[in-house]
């Protein structure tokens, strides 16, 4: 497998300046054994190593050395500053690292180096990493930047068309089937509500199904939301809430992105990925407030708001997915404003009807540096989805908007169905080191860490 960018084989490190990986407590060991001229440049800058610094060092005719301050050393984002930090050129660890410090320095390399160029050059190149790179980390951190670059492609050219090609390119790749069901098919093939969501667009609605896997293997399905451009539809977003919402497909994204863990990790399973392709756009054929919408399950959906689409596209791909009895079914998705307005942007907000699916989530989120939270399924709530003319409305209360919406979703599940819902952001709202404003990938490596635990990857 190729490595990501800024990261090269330890092979090629003949070149590369020492890097030494230091936090504050192992500092004052580390200069004790430094000639005084380092002890002297060190006190002279008031270095500490705390988390986010770094220092060059005087060096020899083979360039200067560095120091890395880092804090948690098992947090890919500890080291996620450096590429963009240090001078250019190629670096390599100055002291032995543990199998996981090296994994978790090589993921926070991979992802402190991206920047999505495709309309516009990096200021510079990052630093280079010398460093062994194990298969899994090298796939997880192609998995992380395919998130992103998803994400951020504008939707001129991220439309449901693009989706279905993206999602071709991955089965291609790993030897997957991929069937699209686009337009008036979707009625033919009952999920009108994928088409009533996705038909005011010019751009055809349609279903994206990516199969991969051998018989007898447990079925594991993926749902992603792929909403391409979210206007709101009538209930029209103000500007503010419209701006950034080429990032609606995040859902499907993350679900794309674990789908090819999966495939080129080769886990035991049969692989079923939905995805519901659409743009929830304004038009004279545009879904309205007060219809009443046909789902795949059978159940009626009263539309309270048309900006609450996401979950009516996932009914249907729910449904779908629910009907081949699968061993689990996850799905993501950029759902609510109320979960970020709960968690705030960083934390997944996580829902699930099985206990050990949900618990073995979260100890992977704690494991990996790459957190979810478990929100209630309090089903009383279900009052606030209420309809006077459908067995369910959309949406209604502003009420536990996240609750509501998993809710909502549960509906479509199976009930012996082992099920968890994440709602995501998938993006990154302000600079840090590793994570530039823009799409990001959240609770994906827990997720894969959780799939590798479950079915023994």
């Amino acid at each position: 497998m190729t490595l990501p960018p800024a990261l090269t084989a330890s092979g090629d490190a003949s070149a590369a300046r020492p890097l030494h990986l230091l936090d504050r407590d192992a500092l004052p060991d580390w200069l004790g054994k430094q000639p005084q001229q380092v002890r002297d440049w060190v006190a002279a800058h008031a270095f500490d190593a705390s988390p986010g610094a770094w220092l060059t060092l005087p060096g020899d005719d083979a360039g200067p050395a560095a120091i890395l301050g880092v804090g948690d050393r098992l947090d890919p984002f500890s080291y996620a500053h450096a590429p963009f930090s240090l001078p250019a050129g190629d670096w390599r660890p100055a002291e032995a690292l543990n199998g996981d410090e090296q994994a978790a320095l090589a993921l926070g390399w991979g992802l402190g180096s991206y920047r999505f160029d495709r309309y516009c050059k990096a200021p510079r190149d990052p630093a280079r990493l010398a460093i062994d790179v194990d298969a899994d980390t090298t796939a997880v951190i192609s998995a992380c930047r395919r998130v992103r670059d998803l994400v951020n492609t504008p939707t001129q050219e991220m439309g449901p068309a693009e989706l279905e090609a993206a999602a071709r390119e991955l089965a291609d790749a790993h030897g997957g089937q991929l069937e699209s069901i686009v337009g008036e098919e979707l009625l033919e093939r009952n999920f009108p509500a994928i088409h009533a969501v996705g038909r005011a667009s010019h751009r055809a609605p349609r279903l994206l199904h990516l199969t991969w896997g051998k018989q007898g293997d447990p079925l594991l399905a993926l749902v992603g939301k792929g909403v391409c451009f979210d206007t709101g539809g009538l209930n029209i977003k103000p500007s503010e809430g419209m701006r950034n919402m080429k990032k609606d497909m995040g859902g499907a994204a993350h679900a794309l992105a674990l789908a090819g863990l999966v495939m080129a990790r080769g886990l035991p399973v049969r692989l079923s990925l939905l995805v519901p392709a659409v743009e929830n756009a304004i038009g004279p054929d545009a879904f309205r407030p007060g219809e009443v919408v046909a789902t795949r399950k059978g159940i009626s959906v009263e539309i309270d708001n048309t900006d609450a689409e996401g979950r009516v596209v996932l009914a249907d791909a729910l449904a779908y997915a629910g009907e081949s009895s699968p061993d689990l079914l996850i799905d993501f998705a950029t759902l609510t404003g109320a979960a970020r307005i709960a968690l705030g942007p960083d934390l997944p907000a996580l829902y699930s009807n099985d206990d050990a699916v949900a618990a073995a989530w979260l100890k992977a989120g704690n494991d990996h540096r790459d957190p979810v939270w478990r929100m209630p399924l309090w089903r009383p709530y279900l009052r606030y989805l209420t309809s006077r003319v459908a067995d369910i409305a959309n949406a209604g209360s502003r009420m536990a908007g996240s609750v509501t919406a998993a809710l909502y979703l549960e509906r479509f599940v199976p009930e012996a169905t082992p099920w968890a819902h994440l709602d995501v952001f998938a993006w990154n709202d302000s600079e840090r080191p590793g994570r530039p404003v823009g799409g990001e990938a959240q609770g994906l490596r827990a997720a894969w860490a959780m799939l590798k635990a479950r079915y023994g990857g």
